[in-house]
């Protein structure tokens, strides 16, 4: 219940925010800058229980100001990453003892790839001419092909994925999850052809069902390859859940997992295919 209740509250939000428009992008941007920061501060908060020390505060900052460098200077968003990057080990360095240098820093920088470079491609694809649908796109393959999962593995689930790193997670979750990404699709995209044909502009899928059905495919596999990642480190870490900021689903990192390699994925997908 907790867990319905969560979501019935975050969902709504989540997309009215992506849906406002060009005008409200640096809202936009500021909410996933706010959410990095925090997975990210979970993320450190499992690398301190492998014995690392890393500094918090100060990579929760480097994530803030990747964002808003990003937003600022496009052109220049490599650079910025680097020079974050660096700084982070050269504090890393002189903060405290030399035995934790390499621990401290490791878990620093992968943490700036690891949350930051990943969900760089949200802003990039909230700014495509029709950016909004293509985030509420990926939202809702990734978000019906995770509840579906977990029905159907609850329901029916007998032959395991991946126990070595997620226990719980079935194939026949997996199947039922990419089945759920592939409805989730095609109800948009019939949803974004009723719309148009009643002059709404708010969803637009341009090119065939078919292009979307695949593009959907292939957000359903990175997402539940960033799951099993997210689960390997909570294994590695020794903990269920990252954190308890969200009722039923336990911490932020735990609640975008997916989309750390989905929103990627689908980013570098259409880069390809506008290229070609």
């Amino acid at each position: 219940m907790k867990r319905i209740l969560t979501a019935v509250l975050l969902v709504p939000f989540v997309l009215i925010l992506v849906l406002l428009g060009p005008r409200w992008h640096a809202l936009f941007v500021a909410a996933v800058a706010v959410a990095a920061a925090l997975a990210g501060w979970e993320y450190l908060g499992l690398a301190q229980l492998r014995g690392a020390r890393p500094p918090r505060i100060a990579v929760a900052v480097a994530l803030l100001l990747l964002f808003a460098g990003n937003f600022e200077w496009p052109d220049f968003t490599p650079a910025i990453f680097g020079a974050l990057n660096l700084g982070l080990l050269i504090l890393c360095t002189f903060r405290g003892p030399v035995e934790q240098v390499m621990a401290d820093a490791s878990a620093s920088i992968f943490c700036m790839f690891y949350l930051g470079s990943t969900l760089l491609a949200l802003p990039a694809l909230h700014e495509e001419a029709n950016g909004p649908s293509l985030v509420v796109f990926l939202l809702c393959v990734v978000w019906a092909g995770d509840s579906v999962a977990l029905y159907v593995g609850r329901a029916w689930g007998r032959h395991k994925l991946a126990p070595r790193l997620s226990p719980g997670k079935s194939w026949e979750g997996s199947i039922g999850s990419l089945a759920g990404s592939l409805i989730a699709a095609g109800i948009l995209f019939e949803f974004a052809s009723y719309l148009q044909a009643h002059d709404s502009a708010l969803l637009s899928f341009p090119d065939e069902s078919w292009y979307w059905l695949v593009l959907a495919v292939v957000i359903n596999i990175a997402a539940q390859v960033g799951d099993l990642a997210e689960s390997a480190i909570k294994r590695s870490a020794g903990v269920k859940d990252s954190g308890s900021l969200l009722p039923g689903h336990g911490g932020v990192l735990d609640r975008i997992d997916a989309l750390l390699l989905a929103a990627p994925a689908l980013w570098y997908a259409l880069v390809i295919h506008q290229a070609f």
